[in-house]
C-alpha cells in the first residue's frame, strides 16, 4: 500500500502499488470491482476500483468509514504505507455507452467510486443527470463530469434511513426523450424504490445496471445471506 487519504469525514482513499500490481488484468469496465482479503478476520469484502493506472502501477480504492463499524472501513482508516493489500479480480460489466441519448446515475456514498469513474469516462458531449445521496454537505466530492450532465447532491443522515429519497428525486425530475442508460447502486431498499420508478419509465433491461451494495440495519454477513431470501431480491 502506497498511501491513504481522508477525502471526506467518512471516505478514505487507499492507493496500492508494488510488484504485485502487474498481475492485475484490467477488464476495461468503469464499475470494475475486486474482492479484498482481510486475513485477520478470514473474510473478503467487495469494493469498486476507483482508478487503475497501469503507467503509474497503482490501484485506487475508496472506502466508506463509520468509526469502528465493519471490517474494511476500520482497516482503511488505520492502514499506512507498506501495509499489504490482497485482492482478487477484477469483475464487473458496466461501461457508459456513448450511443445512449442520455445517462442517469443514482447512488449513495457506497456507489460514488463507480459513479465517479463512469462520469469521467463519458464523452464530452454526453447528457444526463446524477443523483448522489450522502449524509451532509461535508461528504460532497469534486466529481468531474461533462457540462451536459447535472450533478444533484441529496443529503440525509443516517444514510439509508430514508429509502425513498433517491427514488422521489428521480421521479420528480424531467425525463428527456430518447434512450437512457441507467447506473444505480447503493442501499438495498433505496434501490427497490428506484427500480419501481424505472419500471414506470420503461427503461430497457439491457440499459439498466442496478443492485444493492448494502442494507440499512444489516451487517455485511447478514446482507449477503439475505440475497438468497425474498427480502434480498430487487427484481
Amino acid at each position: 500500500m502506497q498511501s491513504a487519504q481522508q477525502l471526506t469525514p467518512h471516505l478514505v482513499r487507499v492507493v496500492a502499488g508494488g510488484p504485485g500490481i502487474s498481475a492485475f488484468a484490467d477488464n476495461g469496465t468503469t464499475d470494475k470491482y475486486v474482492k479484498i482479503r482481510f486475513p485477520e478476520h478470514d473474510v473478503t469484502r467487495t469494493y469498486t476500483v476507483r482508478e487503475f493506472d497501469p503507467q503509474a502501477g497503482t490501484l485506487t480504492i475508496d472506502f466508506v468509514v463509520h468509526g469502528d463499524e465493519g471490517i474494511a472501513g476500520p482497516w482503511a482508516a488505520r492502514t499506512k504505507p507498506g501495509d499489504p493489500l490482497t485482492c482478487v479480480g477484477p469483475g464487473g460489466a458496466y461501461t457508459p455507452d456513448p450511443a445512449a441519448d442520455w445517462h442517469l446515475f443514482a447512488g449513495d456514498a457506497s456507489a460514488l467510486p463507480a459513479i465517479g469513474a463512469a462520469l469521467e469516462a463519458l464523452p464530452t458531449d454526453a447528457r444526463g443527470a446524477a443523483y448522489l445521496l450522502v449524509e451532509d454537505i461535508t461528504e460532497r466530492l469534486d466529481l468531474q463530469a461533462p457540462a451536459g450532465v447535472e450533478l444533484n447532491w441529496l443529503f440525509h443522515s443516517p444514510s439509508g434511513s430514508d429509502p425513498t429519497l433517491l427514488a422521489d428525486a428521480v421521479a420528480a425530475a424531467p425525463w428527456p426523450a430518447g434512450r437512457v442508460q441507467v447506473f444505480a447502486h447503493g442501499e438495498r431498499e433505496s434501490m427497490k424504490a428506484l427500480r419501481a420508478v424505472l419500471k414506470g419509465r420503461d427503461v430497457a433491461r439491457e440499459d439498466l445496471s442496478l443492485s444493492g451494495y448494502w442494507a440499512f440495519g444489516r451487517t455485511e454477513d447478514r446482507f449477503q445471506a439475505e440475497k438468497k431470501e425474498p427480502i434480498g431480491q430487487i427484481d
